[in-house]
């Protein structure tokens, strides 16, 4: 009979595969919301840099319009949108941002960077000649001023290209947690319908061992007692070995009952015969004679036969006791 593993072992390994299958779910949906909340913060900053642009362009305008000598605010903006940038190319420890991920936000990236240099070379001209205004530098400041109102739109458009590569990066990942999470419902009903035919199939195996020792119990088999062959768990198959084992033993005694019945048998058709030679023969002496020899070859085999009874008495008592304790 093939053993398979045993009972404890499918539930184990079917639990084990429910914890593994659960953790793998968990920790992974965690890190990639975790990536998506990164990826939000990052789509922000690419997104206050527009507002930035337009912020330094306002304060310049205003600035040139107005005759103002406050930088405060205009300084602000302009060392924001550096820091910024330089988050979004090289990454930030403070708030846990990493480099660009892929090459076209980095060249996106490096685009804008070109850009601002110069856009940032012509704000510190604005601010040198707002300090020193006057007649003779008039010219030069509506050139730089006017020169940042051109390449200001310019430069917000490039910064609107890397917003939306960086949505686009973000999407991707959304639908690959998407996906992600429709391959795991499927390995987890997947597996729901693995655990339903094991436990199903342990149940089965089961039922029918119970409803074969019960037979067995109440007589309900055919002789001689045909022995339990089916695959199922290691712990069923050591029982089903230890119930043949048994079988084989009530078995052999039956067989050993009937043949001695059939000796039995044997001796009363002699004796019946022996009977009617006497009857009939006219030399009573000497069928005497020759019915005393075989009476006396009788008498032994009788007392063989007694013998080999006693013993099948034994086996079968011992058999019922070994079954009684076992209920």
């Amino acid at each position: 009979m093939k053993k398979t593993a045993t009972i404890s072992n499918k539930i184990k390994t079917i639990g084990l595969l429910f914890v593994i299958l659960m953790s793998s779910v968990i920790a992974t949906t965690i890190y990639l919301n975790a990536k998506n909340q990164k990826d939000a913060l990052i789509i922000n900053i690419a997104g206050k840099q527009r507002m930035l642009t337009q912020k330094i362009s306002k304060n310049i305008f205003y600035l040139y319009h107005n005759n103002q000598h406050s930088f405060s605010k205009l300084d602000n903006a302009t060392q924001e949108f550096i820091y910024n940038l330089n988050s979004l190319k090289n990454g930030n420890h403070l708030i846990k941002i990493e480099p660009a991920p892929t090459t076209a936000i980095s060249n996106q990236i490096s685009k804008v960077e070109i850009l601002w240099f110069n856009f940032y070379e012509n704000i510190k001209d604005i601010k040198k000649l707002l300090q020193n205004r006057n007649e003779k530098n008039e010219k030069t400041l509506k050139i730089l001023v006017d020169t940042v109102y051109a390449t200001n739109n310019n430069l917000l458009n490039e910064v609107d290209k890397i917003v939306s590569l960086y949505t686009t990066y973000s999407g991707r990942k959304t639908t690959f947690i998407n996906y992600f999470q429709y391959l795991f419902a499927l390995i987890i009903i997947l597996l729901i319908i693995y655990s339903y035919f094991q436990l199903k199939s342990m149940e089965e195996n089961a039922k029918k061992f119970l409803e074969l020792s019960k037979n067995i119990k109440e007589g309900k088999l055919n002789e001689p007692i045909d022995l339990i062959h089916f695959e199922a768990e290691k712990e069923i198959v050591e029982a089903t070995d230890t119930l043949n084992c048994f079988i084989n033993k009530i078995n052999a005694a039956m067989a050993y009952s009937d043949n001695a019945s059939k000796k039995l048998e044997d001796l009363t058709n002699e004796f019946d015969e022996i009977l009617d030679e006497l009857s009939e023969s006219r030399d009573l002496s000497s069928q005497l004679y020759k019915s005393e020899d075989m009476v006396i070859e009788s008498q032994e085999n009788l007392l063989n036969f007694t013998h080999k009874l006693e013993e099948l008495k034994k086996e079968l008592n011992s058999l019922s006791k070994n079954c009684n304790k076992s209920e």
